[in-house]
This record gives C-alpha cells, structure tokens and sequence, in this order.
C-alpha cells in the first residue's frame, strides 16, 4: 500500500483496489502534529492501512522533528503499542 502525504489537506491518504483510507491532523501550535481521526474503508480493515497510515505519518512527524498528540485512538493505541519505536515522539 502507497500512502501520499497531502499536506494542503493535512491528511496521509491510501487506496488500494477501489477502497480508501486516511489520516488527519492538526497543528495546533509550533512543534506540534495532533494525529485526530483515522479512517479505512471495511474492504480494507484488518489488512494493515492502518498501521501503513500510522507508520508513515509518525516517520513524517520525526522527519519534521514535531512533537505528537494522538487525540486518534487508532494513532494512540499504535504508540502504546510500539513504544520502543515512537515514545520519544509524543508530546509532554
């Protein structure tokens, strides 16, 4: 699955075979992303667009150096999840 940053929207976006997914976000404030609401169509749950989704929206949050909000569940969850890998990511 190819997710594209679009960035005008605030949101990381996917398709594949006719179905869709996305990712919103914020910036509230300087330095800081809040990912708010993730979204994938039912063909596509449970075959890994959302973990794509949250793996390339936290890659670009490091890349820009930005502090994270997961106001998302889906986005929060996938942190506690991998804590090894993103908890020097989140906000204070």
């Amino acid at each position: 699955m190819h997710v594209q940053h679009q960035s005008e929207d605030q949101t990381f976006y996917l398709t594949s075979h006719g179905y869709e997914g996305e990712l919103a976000y914020s910036l509230p404030e300087d330095g800081v992303v809040d990912f708010q609401h993730t979204y994938v169509d039912e063909g596509l749950r449970g075959k890994g667009a959302g973990e794509a989704l949250a793996k390339e929206a936290l890659a670009w949050a490091r890349a820009e150096k930005l502090r994270v909000r997961a106001s998302c569940p889906y986005v929060a969850q996938f942190v506690q999840k991998h804590q090894g890998e993103y908890q020097d990511l989140l906000e204070a």
